[in-house]
């Protein structure tokens, strides 16, 4: 285990060598139509569409289309506009507008217009990259190479997905970044005419408002950003981190069931579920449930469970019924709900991987990438394989990759972070080198929290330093490495009746946020 000091030594190490990218070109501004939303879900939200450069340094060249929304502010005098991102990357951002502006308090909310996005590549932008439909079609080959074929198979999926994407998307893939979705957002800003903008991301949405910060200071009016990205392992030291990260949040889950053991019959400590859940493993890597969930594909199912607690009944009465009942169905109920990718998640794993595989230098050799992953696999089996499996294209990837941008910044008004301690997405030394790097923020953590993603999920502490800020820029100021500390949201209960006991707020948050970051 790496020291806090170790943590921020190498951090330093890592940013020291991290390139600013030049300033872009300026493309004239453009008027925003606004429509009604051809949704039900929020019936305020508003929708309007925004042409950008393709290539910001040329602003009269290619064009392509950005997808926005709005809830308009209602008070009489605006603080502008809030721009909002639910992470990924590859998320949709128009949803999150109208959830963030139903969240927060009604008279916070109206001091905004709310802005969502859908980032270039994603969604109902366009164009929207799919590089290979049906690539997560079932049954994938185990994850965990333990032969030789096992190995080819998962390689020859990765490179034919890197390939795909650089034969459909050769002349767009080398604007498909960060710092790109970055220059769009300016371009969203001066649409909206408005001279600085306020935001608000989660997760992935963390590095893209800190990439927005480094590149526009002078541009930030407020800045929160929940569950934050490490900005010194972009992207590979990230990942790998996560490893270790959601091992022990599946070994939270087990425990969860442990204690619970009157209800599930799974085992009354936590290695003795856990060792049942490998035995399930085992099996359906031999017979898949259904012909549909092999032992990738619960995988896939249980990984969302390490982002929020909220779906561990669902995930523990689908174990026990696989275990104790051998009935398969709800297994398959749940991987159909959590682990499945359908056309929409099909979208935003072409532009994850356009995006990571671009912002930064993988390695290229595939002895680096086995070496390292087995190491991981020998403490953390849970997700090791899998997660390395997820983000190979990048190392077959055709478009050229660059440094990432150095965060570091003196030059913004006060920040506010919010990180819980046991996070996996975004391990809680992220949020912490984020609060060094970061000169004026503050830090607000969450103490045994495991949620990715915490605020307006149903903590009252948390929305309450969050309300302050939106409201008049007001931050916490503490002496030590938090600059506040809230307790943790409750642990959820079993499935009484037809309910999980959890938080309807926090279901819906973590609904719209995009997976692996």
């Amino acid at each position: 285990m790496r020291t806090r000091a170790a943590v921020l030594c190498a951090a330093a190490a890592v940013l020291a060598g991290s390139l600013t990218p030049a300033p872009a070109q300026a493309a004239p501004s453009a008027h925003l139509s606004w429509k009604k939303c051809p949704t039900g879900d929020y019936p305020t939200l508003q929708c309007a569409s925004l042409r950008v450069p393709l290539d910001h340094a040329h602003p009269s060249g290619r064009q392509i289309t950005l997808a926005l929304s709005r809830v308009p502010h209602t008070a009489k005098t605006s603080q502008g506009p809030l721009l909002v991102n639910p992470g990924g990357p590859g998320g949709s951002g128009l949803t999150l507008a109208g959830f963030v502006a139903s969240a927060l308090p009604r008279s916070v909310a109206a001091q905004y217009d709310v802005i969502g996005f859908d980032p270039r590549g994603v969604g109902r932008s366009s164009p929207a990259l799919v590089c290979a439909p049906g690539h997560f079609k079932t049954v994938r080959p185990d994850t965990v190479p333990a032969t030789a074929a096992l190995e080819r198979a998962n390689l020859a999926r990765a490179k034919s997905f890197a390939a795909a994407c650089g034969r459909k998307y050769a002349d767009v893939l080398p604007y498909i970044d960060t710092v790109s979705a970055v220059r769009d957002m300016d371009s969203v800003r001066r649409a909206l005419g408005a001279p600085r903008i306020s935001y608000f991301g989660y997760s992935y949405g963390t590095y893209l408002g800190a990439v927005y910060a480094k590149l526009y200071p002078q541009r930030v009016r407020r800045l929160v950003l929940d569950s934050v990205v490490d900005p010194a392992g972009v992207w590979y030291e990230d990942n790998l981190g996560q490893e270790y990260a959601f091992n022990d949040r599946h070994r939270a889950l087990m425990a969860w069931i442990a204690r619970y053991d009157a209800t599930y019959h799974l085992g009354r400590n936590p290695e003795e579920v856990e060792a049942e859940w490998y035995a399930m493993r085992a099996a359906l890597a031999k017979k898949p449930a259904d012909g549909k969930v092999g032992a990738s594909e619960l995988e896939d199912t249980f990984i969302p469970g390490g982002y929020y607690d909220g779906y561990w009944p669902y995930l523990a009465e689908a174990f026990a019924a696989y275990v104790r009942d051998k009935n398969t169905g709800p297994l398959e109920e749940a991987y159909e709900n959590f682990g499945a990718v359908d056309g929409s998640g099909d979208n935003g794993y072409s532009v994850y991987t356009a995006v990571q595989c671009r912002d930064a230098n993988w390695p290229g050799s595939w002895n680096r990438w086995r070496a390292d992953t087995w190491r991981v696999y020998g403490k953390a089996p849970f997700m090791a394989w899998n997660n390395t499996w997820y983000n190979a294209p990048c190392a077959f990837w055709p478009a050229a990759r660059r440094k990432p941008v150095n965060i570091a910044n003196a030059a913004l008004p006060p920040v506010l972070l919010f990180q819980a301690t046991n996070d996996a997405a975004t391990p809680y030394a992220g949020g912490v080198t984020a609060h060094r790097l970061l000169a004026r923020s503050s830090l607000v953590v969450e103490e045994g929290g495991g949620n990715h993603g915490i605020t307006l999920s149903g903590n009252a502490c948390l929305d309450g330093y969050l309300t302050a800020y939106l409201t008049d820029g007001t931050v916490p100021r503490g002496s030590g490495v938090a600059d506040a500390v809230c307790a943790k949201s409750p642990d959820p209960k079993p499935l009484a009746a037809k309910a999980a006991s959890t938080s309807s707020r926090g279901s819906a948050l973590h609904g719209l946020l995009g997976f692996r970051r």
